[in-house]
């Protein structure tokens, strides 16, 4: 048996590349050879997945320009997986596919030793091959999840849900890039006039492909966590100002890389599409000091950026100057308004509960009815309520007060009802209830921002739908095959991986080449996966290995329901049952691309070509 498995580390040193073969000057990568024989089960599906991949397929699946996978772009990560050649890319696979030479005689079994079993497996390795020479195919047989779906993490039926919630940023009313951009100049003007920063802070500017929601920052060390849904840090997805934290950094400060329980007061959740402005400026300016060796102290960083934050809200500068030019900033969506037109229809009742000031809300929703003419947006409510205070609103006893509309003054009378084409500010939940007497299971809340629009909500019985424009673009990127094969060869290469280290078959330096190669690969799949979606930070639902996020997590455990748009809900008749699915694993959206998936797949496409008719 020695003779065998030294004869198989000799085939698996030709089909992974490993340095001892002849290099092309112009690639970093090896020329390859293609001589395999049938190994043992607990590795042999790495070599049906390897050697079935052409690189005419991972240029199609990963351009580089694209992806981010160009060049040696990856050889930093792969120094920290162990003594490896440089990570090859997407591109330095062979362009041709490679073939297996695998017919063994019985004088060729006795020779190198294998047994009558082990000989069996030459049948089981033919059949893997061929399943994995059909792998695009078969990831195209995977059914697409719908971008405009409504996915439900609980059950809910419509026919017992007679009145209907909306917060209006976000949700009623969404927002260009524009917004963005400007939050941020008036956020970084009000840190250098009130707060006295350096005046080198103008010259900043909004990177657009820098921030996703759903990070946390750590007041105490001033890093941008990206975590799962264990509380784990993501080695590839976590910043000090623009610099990628280190997997050393990440391990000192969290110990195996995951944030206990005792630190987690110290991280703050930037979860709303707000944040955006707010994760890119506190990146540029820890940058900023650090680039300029400032003294500073990364909690004061936050604090300064909030209170600027609430200033341009609270001021009215950042509503003022979005009113001024609604068509630059606003989205007009006629859809929101036949869908509140139609609820109004099956006589649902309606109600607004937000925490901007009501002028705001009355300047955005008269642009958003513009093309309904004659028709006053307040006549499809039944309450109206501004400057909740939200998350607050939910657990305060804070009394409402009727808001007078010509003289933007509050009434000093008490509000025992709500009265039509009335506006109400303030309140609290408890007092809501009371005077709508509205039932909290019949109640469907719809928000953007998963703890002060639907914690409160939900812990207090309404139903609760959260409305995430980033879902549309994070399926039709799942639904995409480039995706769906670096998901696939990263699940294969992991389950080999695993397999192998069972096995306890490395017992020498080649074995040792051999793992750090595979886990490059793994490496390589992760990082391929992730700059599909964002280059710094990847996926908002998913980590960088297709696990669920912390803030999947959160929508997993305050939304009953999720969808892109809250036009969406057109689709639906009024008695129509939203249920999760029976093999919904965290988020009903997600589709995991497993081995065992493509081969049920693969048995079917070969059926089906087998009987035509």
């Amino acid at each position: 048996m020695a003779k065998f498995w030294h004869q198989l580390r000799q085939n698996w040193r030709a089909l992974l590349c490993t340095p001892e073969l002849t290099s092309d000057p112009d690639c970093h990568t090896p020329t390859h050879r293609s001589q395999y024989i049938q190994t043992d089960p607990k590795v042999l599906n790495v070599t049906a997945i390897i050697a079935t991949t052409t690189m005419d397929d991972a240029q199609k699946v990963v351009p580089p320009q694209k992806q981010g996978c160009k060049g040696n772009e990856f050889s930093e990560v792969a120094s920290t997986s162990g003594p490896s050649s440089k990570l090859p890319t997407c591109q330095q696979v062979s362009d041709e596919r490679r073939a297996f030479s695998i017919s063994l005689t019985t004088e060729d079994t006795l020779r190198i030793g294998l047994s009558a079993d082990e000989l069996q497996l030459k049948t089981e390795f033919d059949t893997i091959k061929k399943r994995f020479d059909s792998l695009p195919q078969v990831l195209q047989e995977i059914p697409h999840m719908n971008p405009c779906g409504v996915y439900a993490n609980h059950n809910l039926r419509l026919a017992r849900i007679h009145v209907y919630g909306f917060d209006y940023d976000y949700t009623l009313a969404h927002y260009t890039n524009h917004l963005q951009f400007l939050i941020y100049n008036l956020v970084k003007a009000q840190l250098v006039t009130e707060h006295r920063y350096p005046d080198s802070c103008l010259d900043f500017e909004y990177d657009v492909n820098f921030p996703i929601r759903g990070l946390y920052y750590d007041k105490q060390k001033g890093y941008l966590l990206k975590l799962d849904f264990f509380h784990s840090v993501q080695p590839t997805s976590c910043y000090f100002g623009r610099r990628k934290l280190s997997v050393d950094e990440l391990e000192l400060a969290y110990p195996g890389r995951k944030v206990s329980p005792e630190l987690m007061c110290n991280l703050v959740a930037l979860f709303d599409l707000f944040c955006l402005s707010e994760v890119c400026l506190l990146a540029d300016v820890i940058q900023h000091f650090v680039d300029q060796k400032l003294d500073f102290d990364c909690g004061y960083v936050y604090e300064d950026i909030q209170s600027c934050i609430t200033h341009v809200h609270m001021s009215g500068s950042l509503h003022k100057a979005i009113l001024s030019e609604p068509a630059k900033f606003l989205q007009k969506n006629n859809d929101v308004v036949k869908l509140l037109k139609m609820l109004k229809q099956r006589g649902k009742k309606l109600f607004v509960l937000t925490n901007s000031p009501f002028p705001f809300v009355d300047g955005g929703m008269c642009y958003l009815f513009q093309d309904f003419k004659g028709e006053n947006w307040k006549d499809l409510f039944d309450v109206v309520v501004a400057l909740a205070a939200k998350p607050n609103f939910y657990t305060s006893q804070r009394p409402f007060r009727a808001y007078n509309m010509e003289k933007d003054v509050l009434m000093f009378t008490k509000v025992a009802e709500f009265s039509p084409h009335k506006v109400y500010y303030h309140g609290c939940l408890k007092d809501f209830v009371e005077i709508t007497q509205w039932n909290g299971a019949e109640v469907l809340y719809f928000g953007d921002h998963l703890y002060s629009d639907l914690r409160g909500p939900a812990k207090a019985g309404w139903r609760t739908a959260a409305v995430i424009r980033e879902l549309e673009r994070e399926i039709t990127i799942q639904n995409q095959l480039e995706y769906r094969i670096q998901q696939a060869r990263y699940n294969m290469v992991k389950e080999v991986l695993g397999r192998f280290h069972a096995s306890n078959l490395v017992t020498c330096d080649e074995d040792i080449k051999l793992m750090n190669t595979l886990r490059d690969m793994r490496q390589n799949s992760r990082l391929c996966m992730k700059a599909l979606f964002n280059e710094s930070f990847g996926s908002t639902f998913l980590t960088d290995t297709g696990k669920e996020s912390a803030f999947a997590y959160n929508v997993q455990r305050y939304a009953d329901v999720y969808t892109s748009r809250l036009e969406n809900f057109m689709l639906f008749s009024s008695d129509a049952w939203l249920y999760t699915p029976f093999d919904v694993k965290i988020l009903p959206h997600h589709v995991k691309v497993v081995p065992s998936l493509l081969m049920i797949k693969q048995d079917e496409i070969t059926q089906r070509s087998s009987h035509p008719g």
